[in-house]
């Protein structure tokens, strides 16, 4: 069995923005050629009849006859004959605007979002037009919403420099650094300062629960012209072929790595599975492979399976007792 990494749901949001555009351009181009919408809509002929194929299955709650969006197909040519009401002026329930202005207030408050102030006018439209909802006691929180995360947009706001104690889990250590931030970010859950890193004399990562100290200096950020932001639609963690690559035999109950690593290979061998992942120094892998279980075990590189072995036999002498030592019968149960 052999299976590509998961990706994550940016095609479905992409793919979700292109409906919601579908519907009123073709209610304002009925018997429009599939080939002319799909050079307006920057998509190929197949993946827009695979969203018109999408849409026949979308409309109003109750989903039966008369509620689903219908169309009619005249060869090469597409019209919508029912839009499920959508050319209609949107209606929102206090139930519903008081969960959009929740969403609002969420979104205004992530770091990294490019319009702030877009988000804020139209959270002040909805709860003008609300009514009560303009003084509803909502107080929205994020997962990682700490001081220290609001400490870190303010001084990003600001455009100052920043000196932080920083630890850095790859390799086990923490440094002091001074950074002059780019953005905000909020990825996979986690907040992130993207800054460039002085010491290392480029664009870098700091996320901000490792973050251990920070201080704001008086100094503006001075961002070099050849910085360059990092494209994180697949994540934080990019593999490339230059980095170390490590194979596992996993049990059934370390299968989660699959989900959570991009592997680049995983094959079924009888109840284990064989995966093959990068990973960003052995260093790491070797603290990752000792944190699984007895259900693991390294297939490559040889020097991976060399240190987990020393450091593994290493903590099992830390626990020995010296009257352990002088026992044969345990000397020979722990060889």
């Amino acid at each position: 069995m052999t299976r590509p990494a998961a990706r994550g749901g940016r095609a479905s949001a992409d793919r979700l923005a292109r409906l919601l555009n579908l519907v009123p351009y073709l209610l304002a181009r009925p018997g429009i050629e599939i080939a002319e919408a799909a050079h307006d809509l920057g998509v190929t002929e197949k993946q827009l009849r695979e969203d018109l194929e999408l849409l026949w299955v979308c409309g109003l709650p109750g989903y039966g006859p008369g509620d689903l969006i219908d169309m009619a197909f005249d060869g090469d040519r597409v019209t919508i004959t029912y839009d499920a009401g959508i050319d209609r002026p949107l209606r929102l329930t206090p139930d519903e605007a008081l969960a959009l202005v929740v969403a609002l207030r969420m979104l205004a408050e992530t770091p990294g979002v490019a319009n702030r102030e877009a988000v804020e006018r139209a959270l002040a439209k909805i709860e003008s037009a609300a009514g009560d909802l303009a003084g509803a006691p909502v107080e929205v929180r994020l997962p990682g919403d700490t001081a220290r995360v609001r400490e870190l947009r303010a001084a990003v706001e600001r455009g100052r420099a920043l000196r932080i104690t920083y630890y850095t889990a790859a390799r086990d250590e923490t440094t002091e650094r001074t950074i002059d931030p780019l953005r905000m970010l909020m990825v996979g859950g986690r907040a992130y300062v993207e800054a460039w890193c002085r010491r290392a004399e480029a664009v870098r990562l700091f996320r901000a629960d490792r973050i251990d100290a920070v201080t704001e200096l008086v100094e503006p950020a001075v961002v070099p012209p050849q910085a360059r932001p990092h494209d994180l639609s697949d994540g934080v963690f990019r593999p490339s072929p230059d980095l170390p690559l490590i194979t596992l035999r996993i049990g059934r109950g370390e299968r989660w790595i699959t989900e959570y690593y991009p592997c680049e290979r995983v094959e079924a061998d009888g109840e284990q599975w064989v995966v093959s992942l990068r990973v960003t120094d052995l260093g790491w892998a070797r603290r990752f492979v000792l944190g699984l279980g007895p259900d693991v075990t390294v297939v490559a590189p040889t020097e991976l399976a060399e240190q987990v072995r020393a450091q593994a036999a290493a903590a099992l002498d830390a626990y020995a007792t010296p009257a352990d030592r002088a026992d044969p019968a345990v000397a020979a149960v722990t060889q």
